[in-house]
C-alpha cells in the first residue's frame, strides 16, 4: 500500500525491510537514527530474517541497511505515509487534538530537526501526521491535515496558533465541524474583546478541583453566547478557563480566561 520512493536503479535492500528494522529498532528503544543503525548492525541473523533483510553470498547472509540508507528513507516516507496506514479513523469520535512538535532526534548536522503536525482523537489514537515544510509553519498545514476526513459533528480543538478565521471557516463550512480554539495575545483584537465580555455576570459556570504539580488547582470555567466577537461563526458558546492555586481561586476566577469555544 506504500510505495517506494526510491528510483529503481542501485536499491540494494528491500523497502519494506528498511521500514522493519527502523521500527523494531525504536520498539528496542533506539530513539535516534545513529541508535537505529546500531541495532540493525548488531541484530541477529534470524532477527534480519524475519525483518526480510537483503541476501547476499551462498551463504545466505543477511545484511542489514546501513544508517545513511534507514535515515534516506524514512525521510522520504515518513511521517505522513506510515501514518496514513497505521492512523485511526476519527469516524465516531468526540473530538480531535491537532497540534506540532518537533521530533526528538531528528535534528542531523545544519539540518534543523523535523517538525511534526498531528491530529489525534480524545481517546489518543492517532489519526495522521505529516511534517511541516522547513521555510513555512503549522499554519499552512492544517486544512491539509484534516481535509481527506469526514469530521462531521466531531469538535476539532488547536492551539492560539492555530485561532485563524480560514481554519474556522474550513472546519464548520467545509468540514461540518465544531472547534475548541485558543485567543491569547497574537489576537490582540478578538483577544480584548474577549476579555471586555461580562464575565462577572455568568452563572453558567462549573469547578473542578484537583491535586496538580504537587498543589491544588481549582479550574473554572464560564460559558457566555456572543454574537458580535467579529470572528467567524460567533453566535456559538463561547467559554473561558481559568486554573489557579486553591489559595488563590477566588481572585483567579474573576479574571477572565483568554481560552474561547465557539
Amino acid at each position: 500500500m506504500l510505495p517506494d520512493p526510491r528510483r529503481r536503479r542501485g536499491v540494494r535492500h528491500p523497502f519494506v525491510a528498511v521500514l522493519l528494522v527502523a521500527a523494531s529498532a525504536v520498539i528496542a528503544g533506539a530513539r535516534s537514527y545513529a541508535a537505529i543503525g546500531q541495532w540493525s548492525a548488531n541484530a541477529p541473523q534470524h532477527a534480519l530474517a524475519r525483518l526480510g533483510a537483503r541476501v547476499t553470498g551462498t551463504l545466505g547472509v543477511r545484511v542489514a541497511p546501513s544508517p545513511a540508507t534507514i535515515r534516506r528513507v524514512i525521510a522520504l516516507v515518513c511521517p505522513g505515509g506510515l501514518a496514513d496506514l497505521t492512523g485511526a479513523s476519527p469516524g465516531g469520535a468526540d473530538s480531535v487534538a491537532v497540534d506540532g512538535k518537533a521530533a526528538r532526534g531528528s535534528r542531523h548536522g545544519q539540518t534543523p530537526a523535523a517538525h511534526l503536525l498531528a491530529a489525534m482523537t480524545g481517546d489518543g489514537r492517532t489519526i495522521t501526521q505529516l511534517r511541516v515544510p522547513d521555510k513555512t509553519n503549522e499554519i499552512t498545514c492544517f486544512a491539509a491535515l484534516l481535509k481527506p476526513y469526514d469530521l462531521s459533528g466531531v469538535t476539532v480543538t488547536a492551539d492560539a496558533l492555530h485561532t485563524q478565521r480560514d481554519h474556522v471557516c474550513f472546519l464548520v463550512e467545509d468540514k461540518h465541524a465544531h472547534f475548541l480554539l485558543v485567543v491569547k495575545a497574537n489576537q490582540p483584537g478578538l483577544h480584548r474583546r474577549l476579555r471586555s465580555l461580562p464575565w462577572k455576570d455568568v452563572t453558567a459556570r462549573r469547578y473542578d478541583r484537583e491535586v496538580s504539580h504537587g498543589r491544588k488547582e481549582t479550574r473554572v470555567t464560564r460559558a457566555l453566547t456572543v454574537t458580535d466577537l467579529d470572528f467567524p461563526h460567533p453566535s456559538r458558546p463561547c467559554a473561558s478557563c481559568v486554573t489557579a492555586p486553591t489559595s488563590r481561586a477566588e481572585s483567579a476566577a474573576a479574571r477572565p480566561s483568554t481560552r474561547s469555544r465557539t
